[in-house]
Parts: C-alpha cells; structure tokens; sequence
C-alpha cells in the first residue's frame, strides 16, 4: 500500500480558487518555465514563490559556480599572455642593449 504526501499551504491558504465569481490568487502563486534536465522538454509550472526559493538558489549557485570557472580561465589565459609579453620585452631590451653596448666600444 502507498501512502500519498498532500502538500498544503503552511499559511492555510489556497493558492487558487473560485469563490463569489472571481478567482481568488495568493500573490506568491507564480509560474515558471523550466527545462528537465533529463529530457530537456521545456515545463511551465505553477507554484508558491516560497517553495522555489530553495530551487533559485541552487540554481543560481550553479550559475555563480560556472562564472567563476569562465572568470579562472580567463584570468590564467591573461596572465599567460603577460607573460609572453614579458618576456619579449626583455629579450628585446636585452637586444637593444647588447647592440648599444657593441656600438659604444
């Protein structure tokens, strides 16, 4: 036998409902469109700004995560370059050098 889990608003509210000829809304009741990461089918949902909280998070967790390896890498592909650079500046100044001190004798 399976039991069923029943989610119920912790205010004591509907999210949604029809009473009295209008249609009654809790203001925390958005919809969001999302992707299954599995399927990659695109997904409207609608539920309480409350329960997505800890889903946004994780979510832009991820994001920050994925920023800060595009950020690494650019940072160690910068500092490559500086390096090159660098270097050929002093060969280059070596040069000139060594030519000037040739020049001089």
């Amino acid at each position: 036998m399976q039991i069923e889990t029943v989610f119920s608003c912790p205010l004591g509210h509907k999210c949604e409902e029809a009473r009295d000829g209008k249609i009654h809304r809790c203001a925390w009741l958005i919809e969001l469109q999302g992707r299954n990461p599995n399927t990659g089918e695109e997904k409207p949902e609608k539920g309480c700004a409350m329960k997505w909280i800890p889903v946004l998070l994780v979510e832009t967790a991820g994001a920050a995560r994925g920023t800060s390896a595009a950020v690494e890498s650019f940072r160690n592909e910068m500092v490559a370059g500086q390096q090159e650079t660098a270097k050929a500046l002093s060969s280059a100044w070596q040069a000139t050098s060594s030519a000037g001190q040739i020049g001089h004798r």
